[in-house]
C-alpha cells in the first residue's frame, strides 16, 4: 500500500481512488494508443464514479489515439526502408488496408481504428501511399476525437448501469470482475466484427486482382 506523508509526520494511506486522480489521464493515455478501448472504456467507468472529469477522460483517450497513429504514419512515411517496416509490409493485412485506402481514402482513414487485426497496420500503410500528411493529420484527429468520445461514453454508460443494478456504494474494487465479464464478452463482439472486416477486405483484394469474389 503506497502511502503520503501527512504535515504533521504521520502517514496516510493513498487509496486507488487517489492514485486513479492522479496518475488516470496519463494511464488513458498510454493506453489508448498501446491497448486500445479496453482502457478507454475503464476510463469512462472511472469517470462516472467521480474520479475523473468525464471530457478530459475522452480527450486523454483521443490524443493517446491520436499520437500513436502518427507515430505509425511517421513510421510508414519516413521510415519505409527500415526492415521492420518492411517486414510489416510483407503481411497480408498490410496489402488488405492499401486496398480499402484505394477504394475509400476518407472512409478507411476515419474508421481503421474501428477494424480489428487492421488498426495498428493501417495508419502505417497510409504513411506509404500518396495520401497527403496534411490530409491524414485532420482526418485522423477528427477519427480519434470520435473513437475516444464513443468509447468514453460506453464506459460512463456501463459505470451507470453498475450503480443501477448494485446501488451507488460499489466500490472500485467490486467493478474489476463484473468489467472482466464485459471485456470478455466486448472481446467476442470484436472477433466477429474482426472477421466480418476482414471477409470484406478480402473481396476487395479479390476485386482488384480480378478474381471473382468467394460468396
Amino acid at each position: 500500500m503506497l502511502a503520503k506523508q501527512g504535515r504533521i509526520g504521520h502517514v496516510r494511506p493513498m487509496t486507488i481512488e487517489t492514485l486513479i486522480a492522479h496518475y488516470g489521464f496519463v494511464a488513458i493515455f498510454l493506453g489508448a494508443g498501446v491497448e486500445g478501448e479496453t482502457s478507454v472504456i475503464a476510463g469512462g467507468v472511472l469517470a462516472h464514479r467521480g474520479l475523473l472529469p468525464l471530457w478530459s477522460a475522452s480527450a486523454a483517450a483521443a490524443a493517446g489515439s491520436f499520437v500513436a497513429d502518427q507515430l505509425f504514419f511517421a513510421a510508414g512515411r519516413y521510415f519505409r526502408d527500415n526492415p521492420r517496416v518492411k517486414k510489416i509490409e510483407q503481411r497480408p493485412a498490410f496489402a488488405k488496408a492499401l486496398v480499402m485506402l484505394e477504394h475509400h481514402p476518407v472512409l478507411f482513414i476515419m474508421g481503421f481504428r474501428f477494424l480489428y487485426g487492421l488498426r495498428t497496420i493501417s495508419p502505417m500503410a497510409v504513411g506509404t501511399s500518396q495520401v497527403r500528411t496534411h490530409t491524414f493529420l485532420l482526418l485522423n484527429g477528427l477519427a480519434a476525437i470520435v473513437w475516444g468520445a464513443l468509447f468514453t461514453g460506453i464506459g460512463y454508460g456501463f459505470g451507470g448501469g453498475i450503480e443501477r443494478l448494485f446501488g451507488n456504494n460499489v466500490s472500485v474494487g467490486k467493478l474489476l470482475p463484473i468489467a472482466t465479464v464485459v471485456i470478455v464478452m466486448l472481446f467476442g463482439v470484436a472477433q466477429a466484427v474482426r472477421w466480418l472486416h476482414h471477409r470484406h477486405a478480402d473481396r476487395c483484394v479479390e476485386k482488384a486482382a480480378g478474381r471473382p469474389a468467394r460468396a
